[in-house]
């Protein structure tokens, strides 16, 4: 009996330790929230344009323990969406960071029509035409009028 039990225990934990090391197994995000808000932002200087990029600029990042800052960098581009830089936004006294992200029609709030922040089209509209997959006759083709 003692035996089967520490079988079946280890063989729970191997699989556990497998799904988290696993590369391309689900990353969930998790939210983080403060009670205070990040240090004064770090003067940087901003490069000069870069054509087919967008510059996003150095933030606050929360490791845990305590705020570390991340300089900016350069991000390609992506014609018809607009760049969000990450950010620190205080609400009712607390703190939480909104990553990076891309943002089609403009107006700054994650829905349907925008992208994930690694760029793929969100699951629900494969054609990233803004019709959701459920209800567009031609779910494969983007140039769908």
């Amino acid at each position: 009996m003692f035996t089967k039990k520490t079988v079946v225990s280890a063989l729970f934990a191997a699989g556990t330790i497998a799904a988290l090391v696993t590369p391309g197994s689900s990353i969930a995000q998790i939210d983080v929230f403060l009670n205070f808000g990040p240090p004064a932002a770090q003067y940087e200087p901003v490069p000069e344009p870069r054509s087919g990029y967008v510059w996003s600029r150095g933030h606050w990042q929360w490791d845990g323990n305590r705020h570390v800052w991340n300089a900016g960098n350069w991000q390609a581009s992506r014609p018809g969406y607009y760049y969000s830089s990450p950010q620190w936004v205080e609400r009712n006294g607390r703190w939480s960071y909104q990553a990076s992200r891309w943002d089609r029609d403009g107006d700054g709030i994650p829905n349907r029509r925008d992208a994930t922040p690694d760029g793929a089209v969100r699951r629900g509209d494969r054609d990233g035409d803004g019709v959701s997959n459920r209800n567009d006759r031609f779910p494969d083709n983007p140039r769908r009028d």
